[in-house]
């Protein structure tokens, strides 16, 4: 179990780098309903990760964690 949050919890944190790396200009033009773009980061781990490889594989979840666990 622990393995499968620690990838999930990779995954998120690259999907919210991703959410920002494309802008509030691009995020305003989408609407409820709309796919979400393909897009590929490199996680904390340092491997790469794209959104279409788990496209219709496993849901995706997309959380923001400004600064977690840091002093400042």
């Amino acid at each position: 179990m622990s393995h499968f949050v620690n990838r999930l919890t990779r995954l998120t944190l690259a999907a919210v780098l991703a959410a920002v790396a494309l802008g509030s200009q691009f995020a305003a033009a989408l609407e409820v309903g709309d796919k979400a773009p393909d897009f590929s980061l490199q996680a904390s781990d340092g491997k790469t990760y794209s959104m279409s490889q788990f496209l219709g594989e496993k849901p995706v979840v997309i959380a923001f964690f400004p600064k977690a666990f840091t002093g400042g």
